[in-house]
């Protein structure tokens, strides 16, 4: 699988990674056998990037990517943990302290003594304009708790306020053919400074398959049941913004885009993986299965001019209005 430079840091990673949300928690139960098995299924079709974060499953993520690492020491596996979300959301919790703390304890659930890379999980906006927040940051690089930093943010400003800091080696954000406003100036500015772009919640939580029926039940403690609205993190998250039934309408619409052999998923990948300036792209998976069709999409030629053009259409009639002046 292409390899493609991560900015600041000097490192290669794949250039579809996994984002591993869905094996701690939010996206109903996946077992311990399970989701190792997910790993390296993803493994052995080429990925070399983990994405977790401290609070999927309270740990569990971090730490089933711990063992997987003991027992895969040769994967050459770049992990990218985030820290931020075990307090309440204010910028005063956002301390050199609390950043010690919650990197001991990725570092010792991912069974690492430095953390190849921490991100800021989508902290209050004025966190990315504190000069103290960064310089805390810089401390933790300098003991060696962690070898960079960067960010995972809700909307352009808050990437904007981030890639201007000299120190940031990477910005996490939503990216997808429903969520085209990062592509004007965040991945242009990124690209310019070096920063590494990591797009997540590529498939938008799923409705880019094309597999979505309105007929379709989510579990209760997957968040496409209990978030749909921003009941309990950034509505964003949870199908890119976009609401259920127009998001149907509007899969419908991309599912007849993708090539002859590609699925719509893999379509969208192929899609952002095209963009200059994105360095990995992080789909989630349950099963081996869908780990390995997610890699395969990076192999997939590119897309012709036309689609690229009919995305931008489908964005421009169904879907700018909502999303665009909100994130």
């Amino acid at each position: 699988m292409e390899q493609r430079e991560f900015g600041r840091l000097g490192r290669k990673v794949s250039v579809v990674g996994l984002g591993t949300w869905q094996l701690g928690a939010d996206w109903g139960e996946v077992g311990e056998q399970d989701a190792l098995a997910v790993l390296d299924a993803a493994v052995e079709a080429g990925v070399t990037f983990f994405d977790t974060a401290d609070v999927y499953g309270d740990g569990r993520s971090e730490q089933l990517i711990g063992r997987y690492l003991r027992e895969r020491p040769d994967a050459g596996i770049f992990v990218a943990t985030k820290m931020g979300r075990r307090l309440p959301q204010l910028e005063e919790n956002y301390t050199l302290d609390n950043f010690r703390a919650w990197t001991d304890r990725s570092r010792a659930n991912l069974g690492v003594d430095t953390l190849d890379l921490v991100q800021l999980h989508c902290p209050p906006s004025p966190v990315h304009s504190s000069a103290a927040v960064f310089d805390a940051l810089d401390t933790l690089v300098a003991e060696e708790r962690v070898a960079a930093y960067g960010v995972s943010v809700e909307t352009y400003a808050e990437a904007l306020a981030a890639i201007a800091r000299p120190g940031t080696a990477s910005v996490q954000i939503i990216l997808n053919p429903f969520r085209l406003k990062p592509l004007e100036e965040v991945v242009p500015a990124a690209r310019e400074a070096g920063v590494g772009i990591i797009a997540r919640v590529p498939l938008a939580s799923g409705l880019l398959s094309g597999k979505y029926t309105r007929d379709t039940v989510f579990a209760e403690n997957d968040h496409r049941t209990f978030n749909r609205h921003g009941e309990m993190f950034d509505q964003g998250e949870t199908f890119s913004g976009v609401g259920f039934e127009e998001g149907l309408e509007a899969a419908v619409e991309f599912a007849e885009l993708a090539p002859q052999g590609a699925t719509p998923a893999q379509t969208a990948l192929r899609w952002i993986v095209q963009q200059p300036g994105v360095t990995s792209v992080i789909p989630g998976a349950r099963s081996p299965e869908q780990a390995r069709a997610n890699a395969d999409a990076a192999g997939l030629p590119p897309l012709p001019g036309a689609t690229l053009d009919a995305v931008g259409d489908l964005y421009d009639r169904r879907l700018r209005a909502r999303v665009h002046p909100r994130w």
